[in-house]
Protein backbone atom coordinates (compact mmCIF):
# COMPACT_ATOMS: atom_id res chain seq x y z
CA UNK A 1 0.00 0.00 0.00
CA UNK A 2 1.19 3.56 -0.96
CA UNK A 3 1.63 6.57 1.00
CA UNK A 4 -1.24 7.95 -1.60
CA UNK A 5 -3.50 5.21 0.15
CA UNK A 6 -2.65 5.14 3.35
CA UNK A 7 -3.57 9.12 3.63
CA UNK A 8 -7.41 8.61 1.69
CA UNK A 9 -7.73 5.44 4.29
CA UNK A 10 -6.51 7.73 7.40
CA UNK A 11 -8.98 11.04 6.17
CA UNK A 12 -11.76 8.25 5.68
CA UNK A 13 -11.53 6.63 8.92
CA UNK A 14 -11.13 10.61 10.34
CA UNK A 15 -14.34 11.30 8.67
CA UNK A 16 -16.30 8.19 9.88
CA UNK A 17 -15.08 9.27 13.50
CA UNK A 18 -16.20 12.69 13.25
CA UNK A 19 -19.45 12.58 11.55
CA UNK A 20 -21.52 11.75 14.24
CA UNK A 21 -20.11 13.71 16.89
CA UNK A 22 -20.84 16.57 14.44
CA UNK A 23 -24.23 15.46 13.61
CA UNK A 24 -25.23 15.08 17.23
CA UNK A 25 -23.74 18.64 17.84
CA UNK A 26 -26.02 20.30 15.36
CA UNK A 27 -28.80 18.39 15.01
CA UNK A 28 -29.46 16.81 18.38
CA UNK A 29 -31.43 20.17 19.61
CA UNK A 30 -35.25 19.40 18.61
CA UNK A 31 -38.49 21.58 19.07
CA UNK A 32 -39.39 19.85 22.49
CA UNK A 33 -35.82 21.05 23.81
CA UNK A 34 -36.78 24.97 22.67
CA UNK A 35 -40.70 24.21 24.39
CA UNK A 36 -38.79 23.56 27.38
CA UNK A 37 -36.89 26.71 27.15
CA UNK A 38 -39.81 28.69 26.78
CA UNK A 39 -41.40 27.08 29.51
CA UNK A 40 -38.69 27.69 31.75
CA UNK A 41 -38.49 31.51 30.49
CA UNK A 42 -42.44 31.47 31.95
CA UNK A 43 -41.44 29.88 35.26
CA UNK A 44 -38.09 32.84 35.51
CA UNK A 45 -40.79 35.32 35.11
CA UNK A 46 -42.75 33.47 37.79
CA UNK A 47 -39.79 33.60 39.64
CA UNK A 48 -39.55 37.43 39.50
CA UNK A 49 -42.95 38.05 40.13
CA UNK A 50 -42.26 36.58 43.54
CA UNK A 51 -38.95 38.23 43.88
CA UNK A 52 -40.56 41.89 43.84
CA UNK A 53 -42.30 41.95 46.86
CA UNK A 54 -39.00 41.26 48.62
CA UNK A 55 -36.55 43.33 46.00
CA UNK A 56 -38.12 45.23 44.12
CA UNK A 57 -34.76 46.67 42.52
CA UNK A 58 -33.33 43.93 41.99
CA UNK A 59 -36.75 42.36 40.60
CA UNK A 60 -36.12 45.08 37.60
CA UNK A 61 -32.62 44.54 36.96
CA UNK A 62 -33.46 40.40 36.50
CA UNK A 63 -36.95 41.53 34.25
CA UNK A 64 -34.09 43.27 32.05
CA UNK A 65 -31.51 40.22 31.34
CA UNK A 66 -34.73 38.11 31.10
CA UNK A 67 -36.43 40.16 27.89
CA UNK A 68 -32.89 39.46 26.66
CA UNK A 69 -33.19 36.08 27.09
CA UNK A 70 -36.62 35.78 25.65
CA UNK A 71 -35.79 36.99 22.80
CA UNK A 72 -33.09 34.65 22.01
CA UNK A 73 -35.19 31.53 22.71
CA UNK A 74 -37.72 33.11 20.60
CA UNK A 75 -34.68 33.10 17.57
CA UNK A 76 -33.64 29.85 18.32
CA UNK A 77 -37.34 28.92 18.01
CA UNK A 78 -37.45 30.53 14.38
CA UNK A 79 -33.94 29.36 13.54
CA UNK A 80 -34.71 25.61 14.25
CA UNK A 81 -37.88 26.14 12.21
CA UNK A 82 -36.21 27.70 9.20
CA UNK A 83 -32.96 25.69 9.15
CA UNK A 84 -33.87 22.02 10.55
CA UNK A 85 -31.00 22.27 12.30
CA UNK A 86 -29.18 23.92 16.08
CA UNK A 87 -26.25 23.25 17.86
CA UNK A 88 -25.98 21.90 20.61
CA UNK A 89 -24.17 24.57 22.11
CA UNK A 90 -26.26 27.45 21.50
CA UNK A 91 -28.81 26.21 22.73
CA UNK A 92 -27.31 24.89 26.03
CA UNK A 93 -26.09 28.39 26.50
CA UNK A 94 -29.32 30.08 26.14
CA UNK A 95 -30.38 27.29 28.51
CA UNK A 96 -27.78 27.73 31.55
CA UNK A 97 -28.28 31.40 31.84
CA UNK A 98 -32.30 31.17 31.90
CA UNK A 99 -31.58 28.65 34.52
CA UNK A 100 -28.85 31.28 36.53
CA UNK A 101 -31.20 34.32 36.46
CA UNK A 102 -34.00 31.62 38.18
CA UNK A 103 -31.42 30.50 40.43
CA UNK A 104 -30.80 34.52 41.61
CA UNK A 105 -34.64 35.51 41.40
CA UNK A 106 -34.82 32.64 43.80
CA UNK A 107 -32.11 33.61 46.11
CA UNK A 108 -30.41 30.41 46.43
CA UNK A 109 -27.08 31.27 47.12
CA UNK A 110 -28.23 33.01 50.23
CA UNK A 111 -30.64 29.98 50.89
CA UNK A 112 -27.64 27.54 50.15
CA UNK A 113 -25.59 29.79 52.88
CA UNK A 114 -28.25 30.05 55.59
CA UNK A 115 -28.00 27.76 58.66
CA UNK A 116 -31.48 26.73 58.43
CA UNK A 117 -31.20 22.79 57.40
CA UNK A 118 -28.24 22.29 59.85
CA UNK A 119 -30.46 23.54 62.94
CA UNK A 120 -33.01 21.22 61.89
CA UNK A 121 -30.70 18.09 61.74
CA UNK A 122 -28.28 18.96 64.78
CA UNK A 123 -31.17 18.15 67.68
CA UNK A 124 -31.97 14.55 66.04
CA UNK A 125 -29.44 12.18 67.68
CA UNK A 126 -30.20 9.52 65.17
CA UNK A 127 -27.02 8.90 62.67
CA UNK A 128 -27.73 10.80 59.20
CA UNK A 129 -28.04 7.86 56.83
CA UNK A 130 -31.05 6.57 58.27
CA UNK A 131 -32.77 10.11 58.42
CA UNK A 132 -34.85 10.48 54.94
CA UNK A 133 -35.37 13.64 53.50
CA UNK A 134 -38.71 13.87 53.56
CA UNK A 135 -38.33 13.76 57.93
CA UNK A 136 -39.40 17.40 58.25
CA UNK A 137 -42.60 16.29 56.68
CA UNK A 138 -46.01 16.98 58.53
CA UNK A 139 -48.01 14.01 56.96
CA UNK A 140 -48.96 11.11 59.96
CA UNK A 141 -48.21 8.61 57.27
CA UNK A 142 -44.75 9.55 56.90
CA UNK A 143 -43.62 7.64 59.90
CA UNK A 144 -44.56 4.45 59.58
CA UNK A 145 -43.90 4.58 55.66
CA UNK A 146 -40.11 5.21 56.31
CA UNK A 147 -39.27 2.02 57.80
CA UNK A 148 -40.28 0.97 53.96
CA UNK A 149 -38.27 3.16 52.40
CA UNK A 150 -41.39 4.91 51.58
CA UNK A 151 -42.31 8.70 52.70
CA UNK A 152 -45.26 10.95 51.88
CA UNK A 153 -45.41 14.25 50.58
CA UNK A 154 -48.63 16.64 51.52
CA UNK A 155 -49.28 18.76 48.69
CA UNK A 156 -51.31 21.33 50.45
CA UNK A 157 -54.99 22.81 49.11
CA UNK A 158 -54.64 25.32 47.42
CA UNK A 159 -51.61 24.75 45.47
CA UNK A 160 -51.96 26.35 42.23
CA UNK A 161 -50.69 23.74 39.13
CA UNK A 162 -49.97 24.52 35.58
CA UNK A 163 -51.10 22.00 33.48
CA UNK A 164 -50.64 22.35 29.13
CA UNK A 165 -53.42 20.22 27.55
CA UNK A 166 -52.63 17.83 25.03
CA UNK A 167 -56.35 17.58 23.47
CA UNK A 168 -58.32 20.54 21.90
CA UNK A 169 -61.39 21.62 24.13
CA UNK A 170 -64.54 22.67 22.26
CA UNK A 171 -67.98 23.40 23.99
CA UNK A 172 -69.62 22.20 20.35
CA UNK A 173 -68.77 18.86 20.62
CA UNK A 174 -67.89 17.93 24.26
CA UNK A 175 -69.76 15.80 25.98
CA UNK A 176 -70.12 15.64 29.62
CA UNK A 177 -67.94 12.75 31.57
CA UNK A 178 -65.43 13.43 28.30
CA UNK A 179 -61.65 12.55 29.50
CA UNK A 180 -59.03 14.20 28.58
CA UNK A 181 -55.32 14.37 29.44
CA UNK A 182 -52.56 17.66 30.35
CA UNK A 183 -49.30 17.73 31.19
CA UNK A 184 -47.35 19.74 34.24
CA UNK A 185 -45.28 22.34 33.11
CA UNK A 186 -43.24 23.09 36.23
CA UNK A 187 -42.03 20.88 39.13
CA UNK A 188 -44.01 21.15 42.53
CA UNK A 189 -41.87 21.55 45.32
CA UNK A 190 -42.63 20.38 49.04
CA UNK A 191 -39.94 20.80 51.62
CA UNK A 192 -37.45 21.20 48.98
CA UNK A 193 -38.32 17.59 47.67
CA UNK A 194 -40.12 17.20 44.13
CA UNK A 195 -43.96 16.03 44.61
CA UNK A 196 -44.85 16.29 40.77
CA UNK A 197 -42.03 16.26 38.37
CA UNK A 198 -42.69 18.51 35.37
CA UNK A 199 -44.14 16.64 32.26
CA UNK A 200 -46.21 14.42 34.76
CA UNK A 201 -49.84 13.39 33.00
CA UNK A 202 -53.23 15.13 34.73
CA UNK A 203 -56.59 13.48 34.06
CA UNK A 204 -59.26 15.83 33.19
CA UNK A 205 -63.16 15.53 32.66
CA UNK A 206 -65.47 17.55 31.31
CA UNK A 207 -68.28 17.97 34.13
CA UNK A 208 -70.84 20.43 32.54
CA UNK A 209 -71.29 21.68 28.74
CA UNK A 210 -73.76 24.09 27.26
CA UNK A 211 -72.87 24.28 23.20
CA UNK A 212 -73.61 27.92 21.80
CA UNK A 213 -77.27 28.22 19.84
CA UNK A 214 -78.95 30.77 18.14
CA UNK A 215 -81.00 31.15 21.58
CA UNK A 216 -77.95 30.73 23.83
CA UNK A 217 -75.27 32.94 22.69
CA UNK A 218 -72.60 32.55 25.31
CA UNK A 219 -71.45 28.95 24.94
CA UNK A 220 -70.36 27.41 28.42
CA UNK A 221 -68.00 24.59 30.01
CA UNK A 222 -66.78 22.94 33.14
CA UNK A 223 -63.75 21.15 33.49
CA UNK A 224 -62.40 19.69 36.36
CA UNK A 225 -59.07 17.62 37.20
CA UNK A 226 -59.36 14.11 39.23
CA UNK A 227 -56.30 12.27 39.10
CA UNK A 228 -52.47 12.75 38.85
CA UNK A 229 -49.87 10.20 38.10
CA UNK A 230 -46.16 10.25 39.52
CA UNK A 231 -43.98 7.86 38.49
CA UNK A 232 -46.06 5.70 37.26
CA UNK A 233 -48.54 5.73 40.16
CA UNK A 234 -52.07 7.40 39.78
CA UNK A 235 -53.28 9.40 43.01
CA UNK A 236 -56.84 11.16 42.65
CA UNK A 237 -57.02 15.10 43.07
CA UNK A 238 -60.10 17.57 43.10
CA UNK A 239 -58.69 20.34 40.99
CA UNK A 240 -60.34 23.82 39.57
CA UNK A 241 -59.47 26.03 36.68
CA UNK A 242 -58.82 29.07 37.49
CA UNK A 243 -57.08 30.23 34.62
CA UNK A 244 -56.88 29.69 31.27
CA UNK A 245 -53.22 30.81 29.46
CA UNK A 246 -52.77 30.93 25.52
CA UNK A 247 -49.62 28.70 24.45
CA UNK A 248 -47.20 29.06 21.73
CA UNK A 249 -47.31 32.07 19.16
CA UNK A 250 -43.94 33.72 19.21
CA UNK A 251 -45.82 37.78 19.46
CA UNK A 252 -46.85 38.59 23.20
CA UNK A 253 -49.89 40.24 23.80
CA UNK A 254 -51.65 41.30 27.03
CA UNK A 255 -54.33 39.42 28.69
CA UNK A 256 -57.77 40.45 27.10
CA UNK A 257 -59.61 38.91 30.37
CA UNK A 258 -58.29 38.70 34.07
CA UNK A 259 -59.23 34.92 34.97
CA UNK A 260 -58.56 35.44 38.00
CA UNK A 261 -56.80 37.86 40.26
CA UNK A 262 -52.78 38.70 39.35
CA UNK A 263 -53.02 37.81 36.34
CA UNK A 264 -51.20 40.65 34.70
CA UNK A 265 -48.37 40.35 36.72
CA UNK A 266 -47.72 36.47 36.13
CA UNK A 267 -48.50 35.80 32.68
CA UNK A 268 -48.92 39.83 30.90
CA UNK A 269 -46.29 40.43 28.05
CA UNK A 270 -44.62 36.90 28.15
CA UNK A 271 -43.81 35.28 24.20
CA UNK A 272 -42.60 32.62 22.65
CA UNK A 273 -44.68 29.68 24.70
CA UNK A 274 -47.35 32.04 26.62
CA UNK A 275 -49.23 34.91 25.20
CA UNK A 276 -51.27 35.60 27.72
CA UNK A 277 -55.20 34.73 29.37
CA UNK A 278 -56.76 33.24 25.89
CA UNK A 279 -58.93 35.58 24.13
CA UNK A 280 -62.30 35.47 24.27
CA UNK A 281 -63.31 33.48 27.19
CA UNK A 282 -64.31 34.42 30.93
CA UNK A 283 -63.23 31.92 34.29
CA UNK A 284 -66.25 32.03 36.75
CA UNK A 285 -66.55 30.21 40.01
CA UNK A 286 -66.27 26.73 39.54
CA UNK A 287 -64.21 26.07 37.00
CA UNK A 288 -66.76 27.29 34.43
CA UNK A 289 -65.44 28.54 31.06
CA UNK A 290 -67.89 30.75 29.24
CA UNK A 291 -67.25 32.39 26.11
CA UNK A 292 -67.31 36.59 26.10
CA UNK A 293 -67.56 36.53 21.79
CA UNK A 294 -70.73 34.42 20.93
CA UNK A 295 -69.02 31.58 19.88
CA UNK A 296 -67.81 28.10 21.00
CA UNK A 297 -65.77 28.17 24.30
CA UNK A 298 -62.53 26.61 22.51
CA UNK A 299 -59.55 25.32 24.42
CA UNK A 300 -56.26 24.51 21.83
CA UNK A 301 -53.70 21.82 22.17
CA UNK A 302 -51.06 23.15 24.32
CA UNK A 303 -53.18 25.96 25.92
CA UNK A 304 -52.00 25.91 30.06
CA UNK A 305 -54.87 25.93 32.90
CA UNK A 306 -53.92 27.65 35.98
CA UNK A 307 -55.63 24.58 38.42
CA UNK A 308 -55.92 25.08 42.17
CA UNK A 309 -55.80 22.15 44.18
CA UNK A 310 -59.29 21.89 46.69
CA UNK A 311 -58.01 19.10 48.36
CA UNK A 312 -54.19 18.00 49.82
CA UNK A 313 -52.79 15.41 48.01
CA UNK A 314 -50.53 12.43 49.35
CA UNK A 315 -47.58 11.73 47.10
CA UNK A 316 -45.27 8.57 47.81
CA UNK A 317 -42.14 9.60 47.15
CA UNK A 318 -38.50 6.58 47.21
CA UNK A 319 -36.32 8.04 49.43
CA UNK A 320 -33.30 7.73 48.86
CA UNK A 321 -30.67 6.57 51.61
Amino acid sequence: MNLRHRVLLSALALSILVAPVYAQQSSSVTQADVQRLQDNVYLADRDISQLRSRDATRATQLVTELDDLRDEVVYLKVKLRKERTLSRTEYADVRDRIEDLRSRARGDNATAAAPVAPARVEPNPVPRPATPPSSTSTSTTASPRSTSGISALEIPVGTEVDVRLQNTLNSGTAQVEDRFEGTTVADINIDGRVAIPSGSVVRGVITAVEPGTRTNRTAKMTVSFDQVTVNGRSYPIRGTVTQAIEGEGIRGEAGRTAAGAGVGAIIGGIIGGFKGALAGILIGGGGTIAATEGKEVELPQGSILRVRLDSPVQIDTQTRR
